[in-house]
């Protein structure tokens, strides 16, 4: 059995918002459950998240959003990965309102996480939007 290269993650924090503790959990979480994980901080524009995804060649793509701006934001980073030729999954974790998910599907978001997810939940949708992206069952 041939053993699978981890799967790497970009996590960062888009737009000016400073509140970064969630983040950095989620990043242990995700490294605690095997994943490479890359962080690239707070205060990052749309365009340099995904010059990072390229750069990094990261199967995973997750911001943290907790500003209010989830509805322009996260759709411009799945547009600046688009656009620089990169089909990353995107995966939003935050404040997020249950009404507003059905907008971040149709932009493009592979998955939103709230306040609270388990870690098991965590591990899971990431890995889940690895193998969507990938054509794979969830």
């Amino acid at each position: 059995m041939t053993q699978q290269p981890p799967v790497r993650v970009l996590l960062a924090k888009v737009g000016l918002d400073g509140h970064d503790r969630g983040l950095r959990v989620v990043a242990r979480i995700l490294r605690d459950g095997g994943f490479e994980v890359i962080y690239a901080g707070l205060r990052q524009t749309p365009a340099m998240i995904a010059a990072a995804a390229g750069q990094e060649d990261v199967d995973v793509v997750g911001v943290s959003m907790h500003n209010g701006a989830h509805l322009t934001l996260a759709p411009a980073v799945v547009g600046a990965l688009r656009d620089a030729g990169l089909d990353t999954p995107v995966v939003v974790g935050g404040i997020v309102p249950d009404a507003d998910k059905p907008a971040m599907e149709a932009a493009g978001i592979a998955a939103v996480l709230g306040p609270g997810a388990s870690n098991d939940e965590v591990v899971a949708t990431v890995r889940g939007a690895t193998r969507a992206a990938e054509g794979g069952p969830p």
